[in-house]
C-alpha cells in the first residue's frame, strides 16, 4: 500500500483524484442492482402475472450468485491485479441489467438478473479493497465515511428515480443499468493498479485466508453483515414495499420516496463516521446501529400513516450508517493487502447471503405460516423489530463493561 502521507495523516478527502473518484462509481453502480427496482416491485406483478412469493426472486435471482462468488472474486482480484477483474465486471452488470428492458419472459428476466448479479456481485468489495489499497490512517477513516455517504444518496436517488421511470413504462429503469458500461469505459483510462506486495503461494495463500476468517472477531462481523441485509432487503425492501402498496394503495413513485428516507439518513450519519469514530469503537458503533434497526422495524409496525413510516425509516438508515462503515473498515484493517480482497469478498458474500435469504424468507414464511400474507408481514416486522432491539442494547452495554 502507499505509504500514508500528512495529508492521509489529516484525513484529507481527495476530491479531484481519479482514483478516488472510479471507487466511488463503482460502489454507486454496485448499490444501483436492487434499490432501482424496489419500487416497482408490485407493478411487476400484473406484468408477468406472478405472486408475491415469485416476485421476491427478482431480488434473489440478482442476490444469489454473490453469495458464493465473492470471495473468488476477491481471490482473484488479489492475485491477478484490480483492474483485471472489475473492468468486466462493469460490462457484465451493464449488458445483463440493461437487456431486461428488451422485455423477455419472467424465466428470461431471471436469467439475465443472475447474469447482471455476477457483474454486481464484486463491484462493493472492490470499491472498499481498493480505499483500503489507496488510503491510510484517519483519511482512510474518512473516506470509508464518504463512500458510504455516496452509496447512501445513490440508494436515495435510484428508488425515486426508478419509480419515476417506471410511469413510462415497466421496463425504463432496466435500460438505466447501462450507465454501467459508461462507468467501465472511464474506469478504463482512470483506475491504476495499486502496489502490493507479490502474493504468496496458492497454498500457503488460501490457508492464510481460511485462518484470518475464522477468527472470533471476524466471525462476529460476518454475523453482523448478513443480519444487516437480511433485515434491509428482506423486512424493508420487499415486504414493506407490498404493505405500502396493498395496505396504504401507494404508487411505485411514491413507494420510492418512502425508501429514500433510509438513504438519507445513511448518507449523513455515515459522511460523519470520520467524526463519530473518534468516539466509539466500530463493535460499539455496530451495536448502536442495530439498535436503530430495532426503533425503526417496531417503528413501522405500529406506524399507521405512510408518513410516521417514513420517519421511522430515517432510524435505519441511520443505523446502516453506523454499521457499513464500521464492518469495512474493520475489515479492511484485519488483514495485509496481500489477503484484502478475499476478506472483503467473505464479508460481501455474508451481505449478499443476506439479500438472498431475506426477500424470500419473509414472503415464504408470510405466505405458508399466515392466512393472509399482510398479517405475516406486520408479525415479521414486530419479531424482528424486538430482538433486533434487544440484541443491539445488550451488546452495547457489554461493550461498555469491558
Amino acid at each position: 500500500m502507499t505509504p500514508v502521507s500528512s495529508r492521509q495523516a489529516r484525513g484529507d478527502v481527495p476530491w479531484t483524484s481519479a482514483i478516488f473518484q472510479t471507487v466511488l462509481a463503482c460502489s454507486l453502480i454496485g448499490v444501483m442492482g436492487v434499490t432501482l427496482i424496489s419500487p416497482i416491485l408490485p407493478d411487476l406483478r400484473s406484468v408477468f402475472k406472478i405472486s408475491d412469493a415469485q416476485i421476491g426472486l427478482m431480488i434473489t435471482a440478482y442476490t444469489l450468485p454473490g453469495v458464493f462468488l465473492t470471495p473468488f472474486i476477491g481471490l482473484l482480484s488479489d492475485r491477478l491485479g484490480r483492474r483485471t477483474v472489475v473492468l468486466p465486471l462493469l460490462v457484465l452488470f451493464g449488458l445483463a441489467g440493461g437487456g431486461i428492458a428488451l422485455g423477455p419472459s419472467f424465466r428470461g428476466v431471471l436469467a439475465l438478473r443472475f447474469v447482471q448479479g455476477i457483474g454486481g456481485s464484486g463491484l462493493m468489495v472492490l470499491a472498499i479493497t481498493l480505499i483500503g489499497d489507496f488510503y491510510g490512517g484517519k483519511r482512510r477513516n474518512k473516506i470509508m465515511g464518504v463512500n458510504g455517504s455516496a452509496i447512501g444518496i445513490g440508494a436515495a436517488t435510484y428508488p425515486l428515480l426508478g419509480g419515476a421511470l417506471a410511469t413510462i413504462r415497466w421496463n425504463i429503469p432496466f435500460a438505466f443499468f447501462g450507465l454501467s458500461l459508461v462507468v467501465g469505459a472511464i474506469a478504463l483510462f482512470t483506475l491504476e493498479e495499486p502496489t502490493i506486495a507479490d502474493p504468496p503461494a496458492i497454498g500457503t495463500y488460501v490457508s492464510r485466508v481460511i485462518s484470518a476468517v475464522l477468527i472470533s472477531r471476524a466471525l462476529g462481523l460476518w454475523a453482523a453483515a448478513f443480519l444487516t441485509f437480511f433485515l434491509f432487503y428482506g423486512c424493508i425492501l420487499t415486504v414493506l414495499s407490498l404493505l405500502l402498496s396493498d395496505v396504504h394503495g401507494l404508487s411505485a413513485g411514491q413507494i420510492g420516496l418512502l425508501f429514500s428516507m433510509v438513504s438519507i439518513a445513511n448518507a449523513t450519519t455515515a459522511s460523519q463516521y470520520g467524526r463519530i469514530s473518534q468516539y466509539f469503537d466500530a463493535r460499539q458503533l455496530i451495536s448502536l446501529g442495530f439498535v436503530g434497526f430495532g426503533v425503526s422495524l417496531l417503528g413501522v409496525w405500529a406506524a399507521s400513516t405512510p408518513i410516521l413510516i417514513g420517519a421511522m425509516l430515517l432510524c435505519f438508515g441511520l443505523g446502516f450508517g453506523l454499521v457499513m462503515p464500521s464492518l469495512d473498515t474493520t475489515v479492511v484493517s484485519l488483514v495485509s493487502g496481500q489477503l484484502r480482497a478475499s476478506m472483503m469478498g467473505v464479508l460481501t458474500s455474508m451481505l449478499w447471503l443476506g439479500q438472498t435469504v431475506g426477500p424470500i424468507a419473509f414472503t415464504g414464511f408470510a405466505g405458508a405460516a399466515f392466512d393472509e400474507p399482510v398479517t405475516g408481514y406486520r408479525f415479521s416486522l414486530l419479531f424482528w423489530g424486538t430482538a433486533t432491539l434487544i440484541g443491539g442494547v445488550l451488546a452495547f452495554l457489554a461493550l461498555n463493561r469491558r
